[in-house]
C-alpha cells in the first residue's frame, strides 16, 4: 500500500512537470509592461492568505518556497501545487474595463530526509507575469486621420529550483535555494492610420520583440526560533535573492502588420537572437512572528528590492525605482485534534498587505494595497485543500496613469505522507 502512494505521488508530480512547463498569466496587469513584468513575492497559496508571510514561520503541513530554512518545518513528504484566477477592473479618468486571466501556478515538493534536521525541496514556480494589451489613439496633425497604436505583452520569468533546508544546532536553520531562471517576453506595437469613419487606409506597420532568458540564481535563508515557554514562540527569519546579471538573446523586426513576427518575410530585422543580458537587483527580506503551537500565528514582514539599478537587454533603464512590500498577517486553527467536527481542524489565515511597486510613471510611483484571506480544509488524514483569496487595488487615475482594482484567487491542494520513510512492517 505504501509503495502505491509512492507511486502515485511521483507520477502526479511528474504529470504536473511535463504538462505544465507553461503558466497561465498570474499578472494581467497593465503595468507589468516596465521591465520584465510584475514579480510575484507573496509565496504560494498558504502564504498568500496571510498577506504574504513566509519568511519567519512556516507549517510543517505545507511546502515553504519563501525561505528554504524554514522546511526543516516538514516533518512530512509534502507535494503542493495550486490554480490562479485574476478578475480586474482597469479604469482611466475616461474610463474602465474588465480583464481577467488564469492558470497554473506552481508546482512543489519537499521531502524529509532526516525528518525535521535536514530537507531537500523542489519545484516549478512563476517569478515574473507579462500580460498586458492597450490602444492609444490619437489625432494626426493637419490630417483628419486617427493613428491606432495597440500595444500588447505577454510571458514573464519562471524557475525550476532545488532548495534543501538544515538544522546545524538546536533552533537554528539555514537554507539555500538554486533556480534555474527561464522564459520569455514578447511585445508587440502595431501603428494603423484610420480614416473618419475609422477604417484603415495605407499601410499598416508593426514593431515585434521577442527576449528568451535562461540563468541560474541563488537565495539564502536563516531561521531562529526563540522558545518563550507555554508552548509560545518568537520566530526570526531573514532571506537575501541574488538575482544579478541575467542572460537572454533578443529578437527584433519591423515588418507590415501580422509579417514581424515571421522570421523570413519581408522587413526590416533590427535584431537576430543577439545574446546580452539584464541586471536584476537583489531581494532582501525579514520577518518576525509569535505563535502558540497548534493554536495561532501572527507575524510581520519587511522585503525590498532596488529596481533602479535594473537595466534591460539593450542597457536600458526604464521607469523603475526601489521597491518595497510589508505585510501582516496571521493564522488560526481553532483545535487541530478535534475529531468529531471537522470544521475545528480548518486553518483560518487573514492578512494586509502593501507594496510599493517599482513602477514610476508621469513622477508617480504605483502603490498596491490588499486585503487577504483564505483556509486550508483537512481532507484524507494530513493533506489539504489551500484557499487564498486577495482584494486589492493598485495605482491611481491622476497624472494620467491606471487604477486596477483585483481580485485574486488561488485554489490548490497539498497531499502529505508521514510513512514516506517509514519502513513497511506489515506487507
Amino acid at each position: 500500500m505504501l509503495a502505491v502512494k509512492r507511486s502515485s505521488a511521483l507520477s502526479l508530480l511528474i504529470g504536473f512537470f511535463i504538462i505544465n512547463l507553461s503558466f497561465g498569466q498570474s499578472s494581467s496587469s497593465t503595468y507589468s509592461s516596465l521591465g520584465v513584468g510584475e514579480f510575484n513575492n507573496s509565496g504560494l497559496t498558504q502564504n498568500q492568505a496571510m498577506g504574504g508571510q513566509g519568511i519567519s514561520f512556516g507549517s510543517p503541513f505545507s511546502v515553504n518556497n519563501v525561505n528554504p530554512a524554514l522546511s526543516t518545518k516538514n516533518g512530512a513528504f509534502s507535494f503542493q501545487a495550486a490554480f490562479n484566477y485574476v478578475n480586474m477592473q482597469a479604469a482611466t479618468d475616461a474610463g474602465s474595463e474588465e480583464i481577467d486571466g488564469g492558470g497554473l501556478s506552481y508546482v512543489a515538493m519537499s521531502l524529509p530526509l532526516i525528518p525535521r534536521k535536514w530537507t531537500m525541496g523542489l519545484g516549478l514556480n512563476q517569478v515574473s507575469g507579462v500580460d498586458y494589451n492597450l490602444a492609444v489613439t490619437s489625432q494626426v496633425v493637419n490630417s483628419d486621420l486617427v493613428s491606432l497604436n495597440t500595444i500588447q505583452g505577454r510571458g514573464g520569468l519562471s524557475e525550476v529550483y532545488l532548495s534543501t533546508g538544515f538544522q546545524p544546532i538546536k533552533n537554528l536553520s539555514l537554507g539555500i535555494h538554486g533556480s534555474y531562471l527561464f522564459g520569455s517576453t514578447i511585445r508587440t506595437n502595431q501603428l494603423e492610420l484610420l480614416n473618419p469613419e475609422l477604417i484603415p487606409v495605407g499601410i499598416s506597420s508593426e514593431y515585434y520583440e521577442r527576449t528568451t532568458f535562461s540563468d541560474v540564481t541563488v537565495k539564502g535563508g536563516v531561521h531562529y526560533l526563540m522558545p518563550l515557554g507555554n508552548q509560545r514562540n518568537l520566530n526570526f527569519g531573514a532571506i537575501y535573492h541574488a538575482f544579478g546579471s541575467i542572460r537572454g538573446k533578443e529578437f527584433a523586426k519591423m515588418a507590415e502588420l501580422g509579417q514581424a513576427a515571421i522570421p523570413n518575410s519581408p522587413g526590416d530585422v533590427l535584431s537576430d537572437d543577439i545574446q546580452g543580458s539584464i541586471f536584476l537587483p537583489e531581494r532582501i527580506g525579514y520577518g518576525v512572528s509569535y505563535e502558540k503551537i497548534n493554536k495561532f500565528v501572527i507575524g510581520f514582514e519587511y522585503q525590498q528590492q532596488d529596481f533602479s539599478k535594473y537595466t534591460g537587454f539593450n542597457a536600458t533603464t526604464g521607469n523603475l525605482e526601489n521597491s518595497l512590500k510589508m505585510s501582516l498577517g496571521g493564522q488560526f486553527v481553532p483545535n487541530p485534534f478535534s475529531i468529531e467536527r471537522m470544521f475545528d481542524r480548518i486553518t483560518f489565515r487573514g492578512g494586509v498587505e502593501y507594496e510599493r511597486l517599482p513602477f514610476s510613471l508621469n513622477g508617480t510611483q504605483v502603490d498596491d494595497l490588499g486585503i487577504n484571506f483564505g483556509a486550508s480544509i483537512p481532507v484524507h488524514t494530513l493533506s489539504l485543500l489551500n484557499l487564498a483569496v486577495k482584494l486589492g487595488t493598485r495605482g491611481t487615475v491622476e497624472n494620467g496613469l491606471i487604477r486596477e482594482n483585483y481580485v485574486k484567487v488561488s485554489f490548490g491542494i497539498s497531499i502529505n505522507d508521514n510513512s514516506w520513510f517509514y519502513k513497511k512492517v506489515f506487507e
